[in-house]
């Protein structure tokens, strides 16, 4: 687990994949562009933080294909322990298929693996306007 200093007032978002090194660019690329981090290895890390970490988690950025437990069904156990928190998933399978398979509802968000900065960002920044929108 790993989070930014001085994140007082910036989105905390919890990364969740069993790939190391994709935790690893995903946790320096949203902290260089403003955003604390926090990282799980797999959906039990990602409950714990969820369970214990102090302040607030925003947004849950979670792999669709974690071992043993999807990211679909993290996000339900997650939501459950903190019902403000937004959820992000990526994938390398196309959400037609995702939905259509049931691991995702077909207005969750989905960004495609592999992606740029900038496709994660715009998303994290859609669902931050979503949330804060009355």
């Amino acid at each position: 687990m790993s989070q930014a200093p001085d994140a007082e007032n910036r989105p905390t978002v919890l990364v969740v994949d069993d790939e190391e090194d994709l935790r690893d660019i995903m946790r320096r690329m949203l902290e260089r562009r403003g955003f604390s981090t926090l990282i799980a290895a797999d959906s039990q890390q990602a409950i714990a933080v969820c369970r214990d970490h102090p302040g607030e988690i925003d947004i849950l950025v979670t792999d669709l294909g974690l071992p043993g437990v999807s990211g679909g069904d993290l996000s339900q156990a997650a939501t459950e322990l903190r019902p403000g928190m937004r959820v992000v998933y990526i994938s390398g399978l196309p959400k037609e298929l995702a939905v259509a398979d049931g691991l995702i509802e077909p207005d969750a968000l989905l960004v495609k693996k592999p992606f740029s900065t900038e496709l994660l960002i715009e998303a994290l920044r859609s669902v931050l306007i979503e949330s804060a929108a009355p």
